[in-house]
């Protein structure tokens, strides 16, 4: 099942996708999702007798898609976890770690999948990552990897935004994550969640970012270094994991920052780093989900920003747009 949170006449609701129509859940579940992921296998005995005979149904195009979480308890994501990109950074003079190297992107940075992105002034190296995110099904605390999956509830998309100098603050001496991370608007997610029993195996799925139309990232989850199974494992020995919580598993190689292309292999005609300007648009792709995740096109130089907090990116809608569409 596709699980999403859209927002239709002022007021927001949590639905599923069948045939490209948003189906609205029973109102006797709530609006409160991470209730519905953390009751769900009760609640999916429900919906699949409901499933059917629902009366109310809505196109993509006249409904706003949110967050499919909004308010998670937490929001980890693990650094450097795909091979090609790990040799990204050996290439680049930077040490890569010996264990999962986790951090943290605060929750205030959940966006949308259309929302607008900031570009506050305090960056001039606004980059972007694409990658898969897992959802929390229940409370998981010392769960083993080959358990591990039976705690996952389903999977999104994640872009990874990042402010790369923020990132650099600290060199030589530490390369910052959370910092750097965490903006306003930085964590867009969706367009909704798959369902786990949807996905085969989540370690066999493409993942591309295009920029203006132009592939700059594309992998497949099987180049990661540590699994899914692996990351709940490692994590739920440090701290208790709670339904909702969302888990970024990594980007591959090909970020505004790297001088590699989507391949991983050395790009000829980069010229040094890629970052984001006014005027690029920026698709994520992620084949489970069966469309883009658009993050927006920026539509001010940084330098005409009042502030630190001005619009520079404006949303764009692409539910619908066959060029994007897996088959």
């Amino acid at each position: 099942m596709k699980i999403l949170r859209f927002k239709l006449k002022d007021e927001t609701r949590i639905g599923f996708l069948s045939d490209q129509k948003i189906i609205p859940f029973p109102s006797k579940f709530g609006n409160d999702i991470i209730n519905i992921i953390a009751k769900w296998d009760e609640i999916k005995m429900e919906m699949d007798s409901y499933i059917g005979i629902e009366n109310e149904k809505f196109d993509l195009d006249e409904t706003d898609l949110l967050a499919p979480i909004e308010s998670p308890s937490k929001f980890l994501a693990i650094g450097l976890n795909y091979k090609k990109h790990r040799q990204e950074t050996i290439d680049a003079g930077i040490t890569p770690p010996r264990n999962q190297m986790w951090f943290t992107k605060q929750t205030s940075c959940i966006n949308s999948p259309y929302g607008n992105i900031l570009k506050p002034d305090a960056t001039m190296m606004l980059d972007y990552e694409v990658e898969l995110a897992f959802i929390i099904g229940k409370k998981c605390y010392q769960v083993s990897a080959d358990k591990a999956q039976d705690y996952i509830f389903g999977y999104m998309i994640c872009n990874d935004i990042s402010m790369r100098d923020w990132q650099l603050h600290n060199m030589p001496d530490r390369l910052e994550l959370m910092i750097g991370k965490s903006h306003d608007s930085h964590g867009p997610i969706g367009p909704w969640i798959v369902t786990k029993d949807e996905v085969e195996d989540p370690h066999k799925l493409k993942l591309e970012c295009f920029v203006n139309g132009n592939l700059r990232q594309s992998s497949n989850t099987d180049d990661m270094i540590w699994n899914c199974y692996q990351q709940i494992e490692y994590l739920s020995n440090a701290m208790t994991l709670n339904p909702g919580d969302i888990i970024a598993t990594g980007t591959p190689p090909g970020s505004g920052f790297s001088p590699r292309g989507a391949s991983g292999k050395a790009d000829k005609e980069r010229k040094g780093n890629v970052f984001l300007e006014p005027g690029d648009i920026v698709i994520v792709l992620e084949e489970a989900h069966e469309k883009a995740l658009c993050i927006g096109r920026s539509i001010v130089p940084t330098a005409d920003m009042l502030g630190s907090s001005g619009k520079a990116i404006e949303s764009i809608h692409y539910v619908g747009d066959e060029i994007y569409h897996f088959f």
